[in-house]
């Protein structure tokens, strides 16, 4: 075993275009001939590159950055790029005589996306396709938006999003704007196999466009219809983009719409691929938002904050803190859910007609109101490859932070017209005395208090996950939290019009109501449990004893999981 993964690492060294992995496979290499534990250690780091490939599925690809078929390097990306390409060339359907597909290419700042980009655009028109690139590093939703804009068959965003620094991926849309679902992964990554010699496929030296500033514009224009002209715009924000590339994006956005400027947090507002001041880049990973508390107790001393704003590295989330002073920070971060719960509202009081739609591991609290607004309310499977197919789609959201609040603009989770419509609906409570408590306040008395919270293990070993999953199916719990579970579906045999896929739901009953999913993370080495308690509200003044029990019921459910799970 051990000369066979020696042996598929020199090969790879052979036809690896990259000089930074060929000399970081040249050392693993190197130090493998050693004795000992250095050489040992070496060995079982090839083993860990060469045993398989990263797979390309729903989500594309994402990983550790290196060499070999196990992490991202511009060997798998120029294998990806000609998979897809073939893909679009059999598949992508333009009328007779018009010019090869375009196929729309953007990226992050991480470390190597620039190269993984300009390695698609030569794959693309290098298989006679037509490919252009974003001009700089932007956000993910300006990708989204480009492909419908300028008509493309397909589009490619290199980020690993919010994942750790060491870690890059490799987005596909297709050319509703969409990301792409089965069967289409399952064809692409057929034609991904079938690739042979990395020196067969075709590499175009140029002949790409690199599109201007205008893409950037037409985006930033068509972000602020989300807005009322006539909306207030008095509020002030402190912003971080969380050493991604939303800042720029974000600020111009808010300028345009004729909001004060953002209060940047200096230190994570440039990108850095290397997220000095996060252990993760990810608004909901605790201390992530700690210096845009501190950036907002200082600002605060010149002016009040009414609100913060954070997006992810790739800006495609968009997560809200408010003030809060019962917190030690003085800030709150809302829950997802809570943030989709008031963009529901807010769209509905402006009018908005159409398919209101969530993942079904998000609060039931959007379907109360979509019911009450008269508007259709639909669940999809997690992630927005799913909720951006929604049959007449108008809002979507999952509670991981992603809002899609402008579908016919972009088709897919957007962290800066979230930003925007947030920030109206901020403007317009403050200009009547209120805040975003109040709303949510509201919405509890109105529908009954939709309390979440979310058990999230973070593991090195998959098999653990795998294992987790497999006692909770061989010994489902029949109580939690002292709550009945009244029905137990194990989605993998899909339902209603779910297709299959890998999760348990629990609906349980008692002195209130509450429900469990359980899943594996698509994106993350994470077992994700999604808890979710309703509890009636007579009155406003009863709000914090149903907080409070619902705090309780929740801790329960977190502990009483846990031990079900063995995890």
């Amino acid at each position: 075993m051990q000369n066979q993964v020696v042996e598929r690492a020199r090969a790879w060294l052979a036809e690896d275009p990259d000089p930074d992995t060929r000399a970081e496979l040249s050392a693993l290499l190197a130090g493998a001939e050693a004795e000992g534990p250095d050489g040992e250690a070496a060995l079982a780091e090839l083993a860990d590159r060469f045993t398989g490939t990263l797979r390309f599925g729903t989500a594309g690809l994402r990983g550790e950055l290196g060499a070999g078929p196990m992490r991202m390097n511009r060997a798998v990306v120029v294998r990806a790029a000609a998979g897809l390409a073939a893909y679009l060339r059999e598949h992508a359907e333009r009328p007779a005589g018009s010019p090869p597909g375009l196929v729309v290419v953007g990226y992050d700042a991480r470390c190597k996306s620039a190269d993984f980009a300009r390695d698609t655009a030569a794959v693309m028109t290098g298989a006679g396709l037509r490919a252009a690139l974003l001009p700089r590093p932007l956000p993910t939703p300006v990708l989204a938006f480009a492909i419908r804009h300028l008509g493309a068959v397909a589009g490619v965003t290199v980020t690993a999003s919010h994942n750790p620094p060491r870690d890059n991926g490799y987005k596909v849309y297709l050319g509703d704007g969409a990301q792409i679902v089965p069967p289409a992964d399952e064809l692409i990554a057929a034609e991904i196999d079938a690739v042979g010699a990395l020196a067969d496929v075709p590499l175009a030296e140029d002949g790409w466009q690199v599109l201007d500033e205008d893409i950037v514009r037409a985006y930033l224009d068509r972000a602020v219809t989300v807005l009322d002209p006539a909306s207030p715009r008095d509020l002030r924000v402190v912003h971080t983009s969380l050493h991604g590339v939303g800042g720029d994006t974000v600020a111009a956005a808010f300028e345009l719409a004729g909001f004060p400027p953002l209060v940047p947090v200096p230190e994570q507002q440039e990108p850095d691929p290397d997220f000095p001041t996060v252990d993760f880049p990810n608004p909901e990973e605790p201390g992530a938002m700690d210096l845009a508390y501190a950036t907002a107790r200082t600002a605060a001393q010149d002016a009040p904050v009414d609100l913060i704003i954070a997006n992810d590295p790739d800006a495609d989330r968009c997560a809200v803190a408010v003030p809060d002073a019962d917190n030690a920070d003085g800030w709150r971060m809302l829950h997802g859910d809570e943030v989709g719960a008031l963009l529901a509202e807010h769209l509905v009081r402006k009018g908005a007609r159409g398919t209101f739609a969530e993942s079904i591991v998000s609060s039931s609290l959007l379907g109360r109101i979509a019911a009450a607004a008269g508007v259709d309310h639909t669940e999809t499977l997690t992630g927005f490859k799913w909720i951006s197919r929604a049959p007449g789609l108008r809002y979507g959201y999952e509670e991981a932070l992603g809002y899609c609040v402008d579908p016919d603009g972009v088709r897919d989770k957007d962290g800066v017209t979230a930003a925007l419509l947030v920030a109206e609906l901020a403007a317009a409570q403050r200009a009547e005395g209120r805040t975003l408590t109040d709303l949510l306040d509201e919405l509890a008395v109105r529908h009954g208090l939709h309390a979440t919270d979310q058990l999230s293990v973070r593991v090195r070993d998959l098999s653990l996950i795998a294992a987790a999953m497999r006692r909770l199916r061989e010994e489902p719990p029949t109580e939690l939290a002292g709550l009945k579970v009244v029905s137990a579906e194990d989605l993998n045999e899909g339902g209603g019009d779910l297709p299959p896929t890998d999760g348990l739901r629990y609906a349980l009953r008692g002195e209130t109501d509450a429900r469990v999913i359980v899943r594996p993370s698509g994106t993350e080495p994470k077992l994700k449990c999604y808890l979710e308690v309703v509890v009636p509200v007579a009155d406003a003044a009863a709000l914090p004893a149903a907080r409070s029990h619902a705090a309780d019921v929740l801790a329960r459910l977190k502990t009483d999981l846990s031990a079900a799970a063995g995890i």
